[in-house]
């Protein structure tokens, strides 16, 4: 029964730290993210209050922005 109790208190030892690992690596991601500005997330902020179906959305939809540069090619 002890041996159980001390491969439980290592289990939870080790998967604490791996979550940590986790959690740090996906602060450092949304860091390098918005430091390249690839995202703003400033914007997403905003989201919960501009919530209106007739509200701009955040990011444009990439099929849709590459029927505009189509449509616009074929304007010219």
């Amino acid at each position: 029964m002890e041996q159980i109790r001390e491969w439980q208190a290592y289990g939870y030892f080790f998967f604490t730290l791996f979550l940590v690992v986790i959690l740090y690596a996906y602060i450092l991601h949304l860091y390098r993210a918005e430091k390249k500005g690839t995202r703003d997330y400033e914007k997403y902020g905003k989201l919960a209050l501009d919530d209106e179906l007739t509200d701009a959305p955040v990011e444009p939809h990439e099929e849709r922005v590459e029927a505009d540069k189509k449509e616009n090619k074929e304007q010219s």
